[in-house]
């Protein structure tokens, strides 16, 4: 399985096409990047402006949201063109990469055919789209909002582009001509079935939402595609409604101006990296804990901790603090499997540690306090670090220390001296949020501001040159992730009206055993979830079904968030499926395989957390 990574590759390698060819794919790439990258660099500075106007100077700008939600949507759709060229869209690989490298081309190529037939289907949808909006304008800035939506069309027509020159890269005609003939055959006969499903009720959820998706996903296209692929299909073919109802969804799910967080926070947490934030932190920590026996995973785990309050992207944490930690930790003595599965369960463990964008998503589908969600995420952090540092304590018992030198008090005064402006940036952060001067949107504004400013004035390490592959680095991520969120909003909304989230609720409300075995068989749900679908779509899909019954069993909504984020955390960096799992293998340069049996202990080690934040709820709620 392979995610946002820039090592991951959605369609295999770079094209290989004819010279012509393959300047039309660099100029499409470049077309994407940069004003993608200007997006996020704009978006920062509109909201920053939006903060100093309202807090400092109190004079609220009204046009600032309504701008930068015009500018967002463009920013999701270049983003997802970004990560489609680059080959960063999240997918399931790991069936693919089983079936050797002589098949493994053909399934590549199933998966590119497959996204084209799904931006091929939306492409007139979203040009009646723009035609409607055309007579909408907006509130404070009286601009049409085609202008707006026109961002999904720009996106797929471009997205259409890369997935054609993808399909010649493969240099092969017949199978080209071969798989374009299998997908026109396949659509034919859906189309010509259309009396029959129409005919089939709710039988249609299982063959679309179920093997359909089922299909693709394992068969190795991107998760975004698979679902809108699925959403379209069961519209177009089951359903009397309108294909526009799909981009309108789409369009829903990926505007929500709370989820601007997404790559604002990326982009903050690429920079504490850049301007050697996290290894002041870090640094502190092993000085502190260096001499002990497991010293260095101690550290790992409280990294990883302090770190997500500043990023909120367990892409950026593991990247940051895997480079600095791990060279040493080898040289004591610790072998490759016990670092990346260390590594894996500490990303499983931070999920809820503000400001997580897992936080950020469930709080924009569901309703849920953001504020309150980071208030209570913190101590469900605490006690799953608990649960992994006993571990970590019982496998170093025996770890030989005579060759480690303990770090003077005065040095590591002086360590921690040059540590505190970032391990300040959390707690302001957090404060900011809390005391009302910024939105958990715009906070993450203020958190640039202040790493701009530390890493000019005081570490000085602020290199400009990697401004722009970060900027372009956070596009690309973001689109991947909204693109998702995108397509399951539209998902959901297509379960919803077909009854399912009824029948789910009905079903979820009457288990035996009320409250206790509502939250087990959630547990063991999202598990599952977080294996196959990974975090977000399975909360984009699930949440808004499954939090009103969790409030009518009588589970506080800032508990259950807890439970559900945890349980999703602990399935996405589970092996053999947990796509997180294979982030951390890339980002450490370590081969899967010799992570599987160390991370077992640790996994277990996570339910035992999971299962205490789930019968104490005063972990989850007892400061709110």
């Amino acid at each position: 399985m392979t995610t946002s990574q820039p090592t991951a590759t959605a369609h295999g390698s770079a094209p290989q096409v004819l010279p012509a060819l393959r300047k039309i794919d660099y100029f499409i790439g470049k077309l994407a990047e940069i004003p993608a990258a200007l997006l996020v660099a704009v978006e920062i500075l509109i909201l920053f402006i939006g903060v100093v106007a309202r807090y400092f100077f109190h004079h609220p700008l009204v046009w600032v949201d309504e701008l930068a939600s015009i500018l967002f949507l463009w920013l999701a759709m270049l983003g997802a063109v970004v990560a489609l060229h680059r080959g960063e869209h999240m997918r399931m690989t790991a069936i693919v990469n089983k079936t050797g490298e002589h098949w493994r081309p053909m399934w590549n190529f199933v998966a590119v055919t497959a996204c084209l037939a799904f931006l091929v289907m939306i492409l007139f949808p979203a040009y009646e789209y723009v035609e409607e909006e055309m007579v909408i304008r907006t509130p404070a800035l009286d601009i049409i909002n085609a202008w707006r939506v026109a961002a999904i069309l720009v996106g797929t027509v471009m997205m259409i582009i890369i997935s054609l020159l993808r399909l010649v890269s493969f240099g092969n005609w017949k199978l080209t001509a071969t798989g374009l003939a299998i997908v026109a055959v396949v659509a034919g006969l859906f189309h010509a079935s259309v009396p029959f499903m129409q005919g089939l009720g709710n039988l249609n959820l299982l063959i679309f939402f179920v093997l359909i998706v089922g299909a693709t996903i394992l068969s190795g296209m991107p998760i975004a595609f698979s679902f809108g692929l699925a959403t379209f299909g069961y519209l177009a073919l089951s359903t009397t409604m309108p294909s526009l109802v799909v981009l309108s969804r789409m369009d829903e799910g990926m505007s929500q101006i709370i989820l601007l967080a997404v790559p604002l926070f990326i982009f903050l947490g690429l920079l504490i990296e850049m301007t050697g934030m996290a290894q002041a932190m870090i640094s502190f920590l092993a000085s502190m804990l260096g001499h002990v026996r497991g010293g260095l995973a101690y550290v790992l785990v409280g990294a990883m901790y302090l770190v997500s309050g500043i990023s909120g992207s367990k892409t950026a944490d593991m990247a940051a603090i895997a480079p600095i930690l791990f060279p040493e930790m080898k040289k004591r003595g610790a072998k490759q499997g016990e670092l990346v599965a260390l590594l894996s369960a500490t990303g499983a463990q931070t999920e809820t540690i503000p400001p997580s964008i897992v936080l950020i998503t469930i709080g924009s589908v569901t309703g849920v306090s953001i504020s309150a969600l980071f208030t209570g995420g913190m101590l469900p952090g605490v006690v799953l670090a608990i649960t992994l540092c006993v571990v970590v304590w019982a496998r170093s018992r025996h770890e030989d220390l005579s060759h480690v030198q303990r770090t003077p008090l005065a040095q590591i005064l002086r360590i921690g001296a040059t540590a505190v402006p970032a391990l300040a940036l959390p707690f302001f952060i957090r404060f900011a949020v809390v005391e009302g001067i910024a939105t958990a949107t715009e906070v993450s504004t203020l958190g640039v501001a202040y790493a701009i400013v530390v890493g000019l004035l005081i570490y000085r390490r602020f290199d400009t040159r990697r401004l722009m592959p970060i900027l372009i680095e956070t596009a690309a991520l973001s689109g991947a992730i909204l693109m998702i969120i995108g397509t399951a909003t539209a998902m959901a909304w297509a379960l919803t009206q077909s009854g399912f989230s009824h029948s789910l609720a009905t079903m979820m409300s009457t288990l035996p055993g009320g409250r206790a075995m509502f939250i087990a068989v959630s547990i063991a749900v999202f598990i599952v979830l977080g294996s196959v679908l990974e975090g977000i779509p399975a909360i984009v899909l699930f949440g808004p079904l499954l939090f009103p019954i969790a409030k009518q069993v009588g589970v506080h909504e800032v508990q259950y968030a807890m439970i559900v984020i945890l349980s999703m955390g602990m399935g996405l960096f589970a092996p053999p499926f947990g796509v997180g799992y294979y982030g951390a293998c890339a980002i450490s340069k370590i081969h899967p395989d010799e992570g599987i049996r160390p991370i077992i202990g640790y996994m277990i080690a996570l339910f035992i957390g999971i299962v205490v934040v789930a019968m104490v709820p005063w972990i989850s709620i007892g400061f709110l």
